[in-house]
């Protein structure tokens, strides 16, 4: 079968690789039918190898080559013998996270934060943007008749950005500033908004601003024209916003978070930042600011979002820009994603 395997950065192939030989009992065989890049992925073929494992991985001994993919959707087309959740020819996505279910963090609930985490398209035999794929049964969920295929490739960026408005506390009638409209940042700018939040949105990128100008949910705010802090503040009456879900990873946008947000307001870290930030601490103290991180998200979250986007109307499909062939993925791809003059935010590839 084909696939897009990572060797190193910069150098993505599409490979004829082995199928799926066999399927454990507690395991189903997918046909990926969208996948969509995600930004870590940006980042493993820019820079890499970061997450993917050049050694074997200590949770199930995966290294690279590695095949892509980790925002999938699918159909199963095996089960093994103990599956009792999902049926041959059910369209599924996939929860990719892959935990050991004993260490301190997984008896807590907090499969996210296991310490031997895996993840599928990742630090794992398999990845989505692949003609077939082997996971778990476990990592699977049914979609409804009521939700696309492409929809079912965005519940797991939507399921990360949710766990940060989440964590932030948002509730109806707040008001939230997204500082980011990135996909991440779209995502979480419309589930506030479904929500009932009142939402602005921060960006300095012109196309963007384009994406996020096109959700029409919100006010948005242009940082290389106007004081952000200043127009949320006036905005607000003086107060600044109940919350802050920093989308972008930039040091600015972080102190700007820090600026905007009301006393005893919360800010939710959930872009990545890949070099160090400064901010001054006291403010933290003198407002009573809660800042805190968040990382991927509840592993339990799939049932949730999946109802959102199929049978409670949340938007997902709104952020992608381009769908591509798996033939396409480097340069329709990753080059056109990295590029800074590029127009694209959210690209699904066929698994094809």
């Amino acid at each position: 079968m084909k696939a897009a395997v990572f060797y190193d950065a910069k150098d993505i192939r599409i490979d004829e690789v082995s199928s799926p030989s066999s399927v454990g009992p507690y395991e189903v065989r997918v046909k990926p039918y969208w996948c969509g890049i995600c930004g870590t992925d940006l980042h493993e073929y820019a820079v890499g190898p970061i997450v993917i494992p050049t050694k074997p991985h200590a949770l199930n001994g995966s290294h690279a080559p590695q095949i892509l993919g980790h925002e999938f959707s699918g159909q199963i087309l095996e089960v093994g013998t103990g599956v009792t959740n999902v049926v041959v020819g059910d369209r599924v996505s996939v929860m990719p996270l892959l935990f050991c279910g004993s260490c301190y963090y997984c008896q807590r609930g907090l499969n996210h934060l296991c310490r031997t985490m895996a993840c599928v398209g990742l630090s794992y035999e398999w990845g989505g943007i692949a003609e077939e794929a082997l996971v778990p049964a476990m990592s699977v969920a049914k979609l409804p008749d009521s939700m696309s295929d492409e929809q079912g490739a965005l519940v797991e960026p939507t399921a990360v950005a949710a766990y940060g408005v989440d964590s932030a506390g948002v509730r109806p009638g707040d008001t939230v500033l997204i500082t980011g409209a990135g996909p991440i940042g779209a995502l979480a700018s419309l589930y506030a908004a479904h929500l009932g939040a009142t939402v602005f949105i921060s960006e300095v990128n012109p196309n963007r601003q384009a994406l996020a100008k096109s959700l029409d949910i919100g006010v948005l705010l242009d940082p290389t024209k106007i004081d952000v802090v200043a127009e949320i503040k006036d905005l607000t009456g003086g107060i600044g916003v109940d919350a802050v879900i920093e989308c972008s990873g930039n040091e600015k946008a972080l102190q700007t978070a820090l600026s905007a947000v009301r006393k005893a307001g919360t800010i939710a870290q959930t872009g990545l930042h890949t070099k160090p930030a400064s901010i001054d601490p006291m403010i933290l103290s003198e407002f009573d600011i809660t800042l805190r991180g968040t990382w991927c998200y509840p592993v339990t979250d799939w049932p949730r979002i999946i109802d959102l986007i199929g049978n409670k109307g949340l938007p997902v499909e709104k952020v992608v820009s381009a769908k591509i062939s798996m033939h396409d993925i480097v340069g329709k791809g990753f080059e056109e994603l990295l590029s800074p003059t590029g127009e694209m935010a959210k690209v699904l590839v066929q698994a094809k």
